[in-house]
Parts: structure tokens; sequence; C-alpha cells
């Protein structure tokens, strides 16, 4: 049951990223923290976001702006593997904390860069690939936050999607090749990223039809609502693993006495 439910938000979630370029991550991990554990789910979902790239690279492949990529993946990259590191040695709870209170800062950060209306050149991306790379090692996806960034450089549609793509690929090879060095990246992980990964890349084989049509603002307020709820579930979830745990050494003592 567990793996049918992740198959069916992964299809759903590789439908809505196709269209608007991010997403596939707010929706899944949640179901993924809960199906297989916080420390768990960010490999998997690392394995996963490689084939959803790959994707929409594959329909979109004419369209990809290849100097916004460079800029942008020369520094996300290394940043990327360093953040990587940082998180394989923080606590389960901290994780699943840090991944709920991102995707709650995220709203209005992505609000603020829409309101501004920011024009990006490519020593701006390169700026922001430094950044946005380590967090993404560490909190799985900056998705809402890179979408704004390379709309602003100028990219719209299937060069928006596909560039996107192209430098978030990168970021997740970097990742997963930090996360099998020290590890944490089992056969059965790698499995379990590439059937998760294969309904993504079935949503975004879907989700092509719809670009052209595409009403870009409600799809804003559905990620702004997907964030939201992701945000608060997994916050709950790492305040009820850190209070087991609180109790858990506070009885400790008498256990052992």
């Amino acid at each position: 049951m567990e793996l049918l439910l992740v198959l069916a938000v992964g299809l759903a979630a590789g439908t809505i990223s196709g269209i608007v370029g991010f997403g596939s991550t707010i929706m899944l991990m949640p179901v993924l923290v809960f199906a297989y554990g916080p420390r768990h789910a960010v490999p998997i979902m690392a394995v996963a976001a490689i084939f959803a790239n790959l994707s929409r690279i594959a329909v979109w492949w004419r369209d990809v702006d290849w100097r916004a990529f460079a800029a942008y993946s020369i520094t996300g990259v290394p940043s990327a593997a360093l953040g990587a590191r940082t998180l394989l040695v923080l606590p389960p709870h901290v994780i699943e904390g840090a991944l709920g209170a991102f995707f709650l800062a995220m709203i209005p950060v992505r609000r603020w860069l829409d309101a501004h209306g920011l024009r990006l050149g490519l020593w701006h991306l390169a700026l922001v690939g430094a950044v946005i790379g380590f967090l993404t090692g560490i909190v799985a996806t900056t998705g809402p936050i890179t979408a704004p960034l390379f709309l602003a450089y100028g990219l719209v549609k299937g060069a928006f999607l596909s560039t996107e793509a192209a430098g978030s690929l990168a970021v997740y090879l970097s990742k997963a090749v930090v996360f099998r060095r020290f590890g944490a990246l089992p056969a059965e992980t790698i499995l379990q990223g590439l059937i998760t990964g294969g309904s993504l890349m079935a949503g975004s084989l879907i989700a092509k039809r719809f670009v052209q049509r595409l009403e870009p603002a409600r799809f804003r307020l559905l990620m702004d609502a997907l964030m939201l709820i992701s945000g608060l579930t997994m916050l709950w979830g790492a305040l009820g693993s850190g209070l087991t745990s609180l109790h858990f050494h506070a009885c400790m003592p008498y256990l052992c006495g």
C-alpha cells in the first residue's frame, strides 16, 4: 500500500512539475518520509529527481539554454556536494524539521521574487547556484526558488522547463555521488528511487500537452498550498520525533537504574 501511494503521488507530482517546472519533491517528500523515514527519503528523492529531470530535458531538448545551465551548475554542483555531506551528519528529526521549515519559508520568498520582477544575468545565476546548490544538498528541493530565478533570466515555457531541469539534474547527480560515497545510497535505496522516478517520468510525458495552454497563476497558488501542507506535515512529524527522543533520554536513567 505504501508503494502504491508513492507511485500514485509520483505520477501526479511528475505531471504538475512537468507543467510548472517544480513541485514533485514538495508533493513526494511527505509520502517518502512516511513510507521510508526522513533519513532515507532524501537519498530516494535524489535518485528519483534525476530521472524526473532527465524526462523534462528529453521532452524539451531543443530548447535548453546551455549558457544558463553552465553558469548555474558550475557553482551549484560543488555546493550541493557540500550540502549533502552536511545532511548526513544531522539527526533525522532535525532533517524533517528543516525540510518543513524550508518549505514554509519558500512561500513568501517566491512571492517576493515574483512581485519585484527581478531580471538576472549569467553571473547572477552563478552566484545563486552556489547558495541554492548548498541548500538543495540539505533540504532536498529549492525548486520554488530556482523556478522564478530562471524565469527572471528570461526563459519561458520549454526553454525554462528544460534549462531548469538540466541545472537541477547536475545538482542531484552531485548529491547522489556523495550519498553513494558515504554509504547513504545502498542498492535498495537506488531501487526505491528508480521506482519513484519512473512514476515522475510518466507524469512528465503526460504534462507536455498541457504546457501551451497553461495558466501559471493557478499553479503558483497550487504550489503555495502544497508547500504549506507539506511544511506543516513535516514540522508536525519532526516535533513528534523530537518529543519522543527527549522522553526516551529522560527515562533512560530510571530504566537503567
